[in-house]
C-alpha cells in the first residue's frame, strides 16, 4: 500500500484557504484533517509548511503532436512539461496526423499515452464535415469531448457545412467544443493586406485579419444554433470583450448548457506585445487590444468565462521566425501557465481561490470528470504544492517543451511549483522530474 501525508499545507480549495494535513493511500485521498500522524513507518511525509497545496490543473485544451507532428512536441515531451507547471490532467485536440476523426484513430491515441504520460490524459474526437457516423460511435463515458474547428485555424479540419453542423449539434452525443472564427471573413481581410505587402504582412496586423468582427460571427453563430438544437456548448478560447455578451454567469456552472474559456496568453499578452515578440506570439484567435485583455479578465472574474485553459501548441523556431503567411500560430505554455496565473495572483488581479476554481473546479465541472478535480477525501490524489515566494525566471536551459523555446522566456516569475503529484505519485519535484513509472491514468466521465 503506499502512502502519503501531507503535513502543514495551505490547502486552496472550493473558495477556501486552510492549513491541514492531507493523507494518501493508494492514490486515493483518504484523509483531510488538522492534524494526521504517520499511520506506518512506511509512509512518505512531505512537510508542506510555508507552501500552497492546490488540487492538480485540469488543462483541457492542448496539441501535444502526436501522432505526425512529433518535431514539435510529443505526448511525453508535453506532458512532462505539464507536471512541471503543475498540470496533472490535459485534454489533447484532434488535429494530428492523422487526425482524430475515427474510433480507431482515437484509440490509438489513447495507447501511446498509456504508454508515456506523465500526466492523466483524454482526447477529443474530432469533427469533419463527413463523419457523423463515427461521432456517434463515441462513447461519452471515456471520451472527453466533440472538437469542431468552425475556423481552419492549425490542420484542415474545417466544419463548414451548415446543414453538417446543425446535425452534428443535434444528435452529438458528446459535449461540443468549438474554435469560432468566421473563415469567410479571415480570408477577405488576408487578402486586402496581402495585396498591399504580399507575404510579409507586419504581424501586427493579425489581430486585424483575425479580427473581433471574425470571432464574434463565428461564435454568436455557435452559440444560436446550440440554444436551436439544445446542444451543450462550449466556445474554446475567446479572445474579445464584445464576446463577453453572449454568456451567461449565472450559477451553478453546472446548469449551464453554454460556457466559455479563456487563454492564458490572452490574459498576459496585447497588440503592443507584437513589436517585441513579433511571431512568436501569433495565436488564432489573434491576441488582440488591451481593451480586450482586460475585459477578458473581469469577464473571468465575473463568471461569464468559466476556464482558463493553454491551448498548448508548440511550433519550432524555425517554423515560427518565417514571414507573416508562413509562420503557423500557436506556442507552448503547459509549464508557465500556473506560474503566470500566480503571478496576476501578485499583481492583485486574481485571488488563488478562483484561479484554482477556473483551472481545476470548473473544467471537473464542464466535463464530469470523474473524481478530480478538488481536494476532497475519496477523490484521487492530483496535487500540486507551489511555494509563492521563491523567484526563478525562465531560460532556455529550464525550459522542458520539445520545441525548445517560451513567449515567457526572461520572464521572473515570483512563485514556482514544488512538488506535483499524479494519482498520489510524486512526479515532479523542484525542477527535477521523478524516474518515469505509469502512473498516469486515462479520465472518466460521469455521464
Amino acid at each position: 500500500m503506499k502512502q502519503v501525508l501531507i503535513k502543514n499545507a495551505r490547502i486552496v480549495n472550493e473558495g477556501n484557504i486552510k492549513e491541514a494535513d492531507v493523507y494518501v493511500e493508494n492514490g486515493i485521498i483518504a484523509e483531510i484533517a488538522e492534524t494526521i500522524s504517520a499511520k506506518s513507518p512506511n509512509v512518505q511525509i512531505f512537510d508542506a509548511e510555508g507552501t500552497h497545496l492546490l488540487p492538480g490543473i485540469i488543462d483541457d485544451q492542448v496539441h501535444f503532436r502526436e501522432p505526425g507532428l512529433m518535431h514539435k512536441e510529443t505526448i511525453e515531451a508535453g506532458s512532462k512539461a505539464a507536471v512541471a507547471g503543475g498540470i496533472t490532467s490535459f485534454i489533447e485536440m484532434p488535429n494530428t496526423l492523422p487526425q482524430t476523426t475515427t474510433i480507431e484513430k482515437l484509440e490509438e491515441k489513447f495507447t501511446l499515452a498509456a504508454e508515456k504520460s506523465y500526466a492523466n490524459y483524454s482526447f477529443m474526437f474530432g469533427g469533419t464535415n463527413d463523419n457523423l457516423e463515427e461521432i456517434l460511435k463515441v462513447n461519452p463515458k471515456t471520451t472527453a469531448a466533440l472538437k469542431l474547428f468552425l475556423g481552419s485555424s492549425t490542420g484542415n479540419m474545417l466544419v463548414d457545412d451548415e446543414k453538417v453542423l446543425e446535425e452534428i449539434f443535434s444528435k452529438s452525443p458528446l459535449l461540443i467544443c468549438t474554435h469560432c472564427e468566421d473563415e469567410e471573413t479571415i480570408r477577405e481581410n488576408l487578402q486586402q493586406y496581402m495585396e498591399r505587402y504580399g507575404d510579409d504582412i507586419p504581424v501586427e496586423l493579425h489581430p486585424k485579419i483575425r479580427s473581433e468582427e471574425a470571432c464574434y460571427k463565428s461564435s454568436s453563430r455557435a452559440v444560436a444554433l446550440a440554444k436551436k438544437t439544445g446542444a451543450r456548448l462550449h466556445v474554446f478560447h475567446l479572445s474579445t470583450g464584445k464576446e463577453l455578451e453572449l454568456f451567461s454567469n449565472k450559477k451553478p456552472l453546472k446548469d449551464k448548457k453554454i460556457t466559455s474559456e479563456v487563454c492564458i496568453h490572452h490574459l498576459w499578452f496585447n497588440d503592443t506585445d507584437y513589436a517585441k515578440k513579433g511571431t512568436m506570439i501569433k495565436w488564432n484567435p489573434a491576441v488582440k487590444t488591451e481593451q480586450d485583455q482586460q475585459a477578458l479578465l473581469q469577464g473571468l472574474l465575473d463568471d461569464y468565462i468559466d476556464v482558463v485553459a493553454t491551448d498548448h501548441a508548440p511550433h519550432t523556431k524555425e517554423e515560427k521566425k518565417n514571414v507573416y503567411t508562413k509562420a503557423p500560430s500557436g506556442g507552448p505554455l503547459v509549464q508557465h501557465a500556473l506560474p503566470a496565473m500566480l503571478q496576476m495572483h501578485h499583481r492583485g488581479q486574481i485571488s488563488l481561490e478562483k484561479i484554482v476554481e477556473k483551472m481545476c473546479h470548473n473544467p471537473a465541472i464542464l466535463f464530469q470528470i470523474k473524481d478530480r478535480g478538488y481536494i476532497r477525501e475519496g477523490y484521487k490524489a492530483d496535487l500540486v504544492l507551489v511555494d509563492l515566494n521563491a523567484p526563478w525566471a525562465v531560460q532556455p536551459d529550464n525550459i522542458l517543451y520539445k520545441c525548445g523555446w517560451s513567449p515567457f522566456e526572461g520572464v521572473t516569475f515570483k512563485s514556482r511549483v514544488t512538488h506535483t503529484f499524479v494519482n498520489g505519485n510524486l512526479v515532479y519535484r523542484n525542477f527535477k522530474h521523478q524516474a518515469f513509472t505509469k502512473v498516469a491514468q486515462r479520465l472518466e466521465f460521469d455521464r
